[in-house]
């Protein structure tokens, strides 16, 4: 009960920060309210949510695997979809091209549509389980303490990028002109009509899938730092290990 409880505050949490952050009439609103930017009130609900998993490490590596665990569940199936639908497009592309000399002109975009949130839901599986191409010849040759301090420090590197990446994604990719305008060729079917776009598509669904994908590795990322920090202290025996084969043998 106590570890669901745990799980539970802290999606609920990581939620918060979403609901408000990711709507910038949402933070401006609050930041005016307490007297702060509004990127800078983000900053610090998370300072404070990070701060509250260091000083209650092992429970709050357990909940993030946890969380983890059940999205990256759900977004395997999901990509692995968004594969099939874009391999799908681009062969109906091809064929309709060369052999009718007649392509749609929505097949190039949708193919596109697939492949940014195949990437966007792939990146945190593969970095959870080691899926990503690395040199790890100054790692090996460490010491096992020496290896985890070095592995510590290139996760809190790639945390700092992660959050620089969170700001531009959100304000200058998603949040921007191009990313509030419509599509130029996909359109909702059977006369749906949503938002400002109407049948067309908003570009907003194709450009989160990269935030979204940041938020996801964020999460990860958090996950990993605590874990090697438990490793350092040799208190990672309850932390259940990671690895998944067929991810880390794409590597």
């Amino acid at each position: 009960m106590g570890g669901r409880f745990k799980i539970a505050a802290l999606v609920a949490a990581y939620a918060a920060i979403l609901l408000i952050g990711a709507f910038s009439d949402r933070r401006e609103a609050v930041a005016d309210a307490i007297g702060v930017s509004d990127m800078a009130l983000v900053g610090l609900m998370a300072a404070a949510l990070w701060l509250a998993c260091i000083l209650r490490p092992i429970p709050a590596a357990q909940a993030h695997a946890a969380i983890n665990e059940s999205i990256h569940k759900v977004g395997k199936s999901i990509a692995v979809a968004a594969l099939v639908l874009m391999v799908c497009f681009i062969l109906l592309q091809v064929f309709m091209r060369y052999a009718l000399n007649d392509a749609p002109n929505w097949t190039e975009e949708a193919a596109r549509f697939g492949m940014l949130w195949m990437t966007g839901l792939m990146a945190p599986i593969a970095y959870r389980h080691g899926g990503f191409v690395a040199i790890d010849m100054l790692e090996r040759a460490l010491s096992e303490r020496l290896a985890t301090v070095l592995t510590l420090v290139l996760f809190a590197m790639s945390f700092a990028v992660l959050l620089v990446m969170w700001d531009k994604g959100l304000n200058n990719h998603v949040d921007s002109l191009s990313g509030r305008g419509c599509s130029s060729t996909l359109r909702w079917p059977f006369g749906v009509e949503i938002g400002k776009c109407r049948a067309k598509f908003s570009n907003y669904y194709q450009y989160a899938a990269l935030w979204v994908g940041i938020n996801l590795l964020i999460i990860v990322c958090v996950e990993l730092i605590l874990r090697q920090g438990l490793k350092l202290f040799g208190r990672d025996a309850g932390l259940a290990p990671l690895g998944d084969q067929e991810i880390a043998s794409a590597s």
